[in-house]
């Protein structure tokens, strides 16, 4: 595959860059850590006016019609600036939306695309593996409509949410349906996690009732799939933006921290750490952007892709964010320093949609069955 990116690509990432630099310096996401939401609605609205919501809608819904490589590039610079917004969840529920023949789908479309609308997906269950088997929320036919019944946990961002996707079972098979936040039954409670920069909430369904036109799909096991493929990557891409912004923090600090008389960076241990952080920053890069470029082209090794992909990148990361509190010394176990708050955010992002054990037994389950060979 072409790594070679387009001169609209790379000015998306510029433009992205410049706007993350000014709106969302580091200080701003430690107050907003303090918020009950943790949520930047004027960083927000400012991406949403530079596209960032629309960029893979179709422009038939008021969207761009760009692939899932320029959303990886967002959240590339996303997760470089630790900036709290809602993009992941948001692109990932509009993907699920796109993709339905709901009734008021370009419509519910164009209000994302607007930054008016924020959307979220409800996937995964407390003690239950990140697959379609591990569903047990379920759906009863009742009336006209459905009856949903269940509990979600890990929901990124549904505090702020309006709209969430939820995943769940209806005749024994795997079915999708819109519901409003606000529908009666429906609670929202705030996770306390490791990361303090970022709203991650359990949603509680009791017996909420939904009209006929909830229902999104039905049966249809691979676009679950294909949504977790989709979060599975863009967390990935935001991992990598954290490992850059590491890597670049720890260099930078290095060169300037002197002790006997001379720069640390200049010692051959201290650079052969840092080279180690580069190398597996690269490596991360690369595999992210194949596992992207992969479920843009519908490629038959996709599956594998993700999960490569997802295994090193957050093993990698991690790796880079342990080096960085050892090269940092002291100074970086304390609290004032930036350099918890990318290592918080690196630790949850890993776990999240399937952890390094996860992603590797369903590697060698995909080579034992022999997928994605031809």
């Amino acid at each position: 595959m072409d790594f070679e990116f387009t001169e609209e690509q790379r000015g998306l990432v510029d433009s992205t860059r410049s706007l993350l630099t000014a709106k969302a310096p580091i200080e701003r996401t430690r107050k907003l850590a303090e918020t009950e939401h943790r949520f930047d609605a004027e960083l927000w609205r400012y991406g949403a006016e530079l596209g960032w919501p629309a960029l893979a809608i179709a422009e038939s819904d008021g969207g761009l019609g760009q692939q899932i490589i320029d959303l990886t590039l967002v959240a590339v610079e996303l997760g470089r600036a630790l900036a709290s917004t809602p993009f992941i969840p948001v692109v990932v529920a509009a993907d699920v939306l796109a993709h339905s023949h709901h009734e008021r789908k370009s419509e519910l479309l164009q209000s994302i695309c607007a930054g008016t609308l924020i959307a979220t997906w409800a996937f995964a269950e407390f003690g239950q593996p990140w697959s379609v088997a591990g569903l047990r929320t379920r759906a009863e036919p009742v009336g006209r409509g459905y009856e949903l019944s269940g509990a979600k946990v890990s929901v990124q961002d549904g505090d702020i949410a309006e709209l969430v996707v939820v995943d769940a079972v209806l005749d024994d098979a795997p079915a999708r349906f819109l519901v409003p936040t606000d529908t009666a039954g429906v609670h929202t409670r705030r996770q306390q996690t490791l990361d303090v920069t970022r709203g991650y909430c359990d949603v509680d369904f009791d017996h909420v009732s939904v009209d006929a036109s909830a229902l999104l799909s039905r049966g249809d096991s691979a676009q679950i799939g294909r949504t977790l493929q989709l979060i599975t990557v863009l967390t990935c891409a935001e991992l990598v933006g954290i490992g850059q912004r590491l890597l670049d923090m720890t260099t930078e600090y290095v060169k300037n921290r002197v002790q006997f008389g001379r720069p640390v960076g200049s010692f051959q241990a201290v650079k052969h750490k840092c080279a180690d952080m580069r190398m597996w920053v690269q490596a991360s890069t690369a595999a992210t952007y194949y596992a992207a470029m992969a479920l843009d082209a519908d490629h038959h090794d996709t599956e594998r892709l993700v999960s490569v992909a997802k295994a090193y990148v957050s093993d990698a990361v991690n790796r880079v964010a342990g080096q960085a509190l050892q090269l940092h010394g002291g100074i970086g176990f304390t609290w004032e320093h930036d350099l918890h708050l990318y290592l918080r955010r690196a630790r949850v992002g890993s776990m999240l949609y399937g952890d390094v054990r996860h992603h590797r037994e369903r590697l060698c389950q995909i080579l034992q069955s022999g997928v994605g060979e031809q």
